[in-house]
């Protein structure tokens, strides 16, 4: 495919679309809608998943009392935050610890109405699983869309993986013909979707994550984040790690794994994320992974050395899942 460049970069940032659409630099605001998930309150599983933290993965999302979560209270402690280091005023909302859409669709109403009214709040990011999308989950958000016509609304699904050996392993409780459901209800109301897919899971190969990836390009796909598999203290993959069942990616083997996805996705694929951050209070391995700054210069770097770019070696076979 022919050499794309997008703002100097070789590939698809969400950085370069907000930029394209609103004309200016997008923060991000993480807050905690006070949710649990299958995976932890006894429906499914009482342990999470295998990689997830005690925080629901949401060490990062504001501060708040989950017994009373206040929403407009933890967006105005974010925009505090923000305005520390940067000059920005216009946000998304990231519904991020644990299943965001795992309530009654009363309380989901109220809480994603009071991120939406924000008028410096250009949309919602809400991050849930494939199987907590029951249709009346799926009528609020279509009524939403329709209710705020200039703000977007986005789901972010965690696939993880497509191979159900790892799945099972990481106990991510679903098959992937749920995530499958889950983008077909998503499509038909219009809602763009985020896909959730973790790099270095113990046991899969190389060719395993490229599977992955390609998989999503048969589907309506607006995103994707890459994850790195990070290990965190108190959770039963840092146990897996101290018995040496796996090992961690190194920065060299990652960013060339990372390289190698991104030159497989479309290149109209947007790349919200393509590493991630472990909280430096619980994070065991891979400590590397802590300079953020350093990982994105070797990718870059390694990515102007090879000539490499999103969409290299995509191939628009013209086969694609109807949904």
């Amino acid at each position: 495919m022919e050499k794309q460049i997008w703002d100097k970069k070789p590939y698809h940032s969400l950085d370069y679309y907000f930029k394209e659409i609103y004309g200016q630099k997008i923060y991000k605001i993480a807050i905690d809608g006070g949710m649990s998930c299958p995976n932890r309150d006894g429906v499914l599983d009482t342990r999470g998943c295998l990689f997830c933290s005690q925080g629901g993965s949401g060490e990062f999302s504001a501060p708040m009392d989950r017994a009373h979560p206040d929403i407009r209270s933890q967006i105005e402690k974010g925009k505090f935050l923000l305005s520390q280091k940067y000059s920005g005023c216009r946000y998304v909302v990231y519904f991020q610890p644990y299943t965001n859409t795992y309530a009654p669709v009363s309380y989901l109403r109220n809480i994603y109405i009071q991120a939406l009214e924000d008028n410096e709040v250009v949309g919602i990011s809400i991050a849930t699983r494939p199987d907590c999308l029951p249709m009346d989950v799926i009528d609020l958000l279509s009524e939403l869309k329709h209710a705020y016509p200039g703000k977007f609304i986005w789901i972010e699904l965690g696939l993880q993986t497509i191979h159900r050996k790892t799945a099972q392993l990481i106990r991510r409780g679903y098959e992937t013909s749920v995530f499958e459901e889950a983008v077909r209800k998503l499509n038909q109301i219009q809602i763009p979707i985020i896909v959730h897919v973790i790099l270095g899971l113990p046991g899969e190969s190389r060719e395993q994550m490229f599977s992955t990836v390609e998989y999503l390009n048969t589907f309506p796909i607006f995103g994707i984040k890459l994850q790195l598999l990070h290990v965190l203290a108190k959770t039963d993959l840092a146990e897996l790690y101290k018995k040496r069942s796996f090992e961690v990616l190194t920065l060299e083997e990652y960013t060339d794994i990372v390289i190698e996805c991104l030159e497989r996705l479309a290149p109209e694929m947007v790349i919200h994320r393509i590493t991630g951050d472990g909280p430096r209070r619980l994070l065991i391995a891979p400590e590397w992974s802590l300079d953020k700054k350093q990982v994105l210069n070797t990718l870059l770097n390694k990515m102007k050395a090879k000539n490499s770019w999103q969409g290299k070696q995509y191939e628009d076979t013209g086969i694609f899942h109807i949904i």
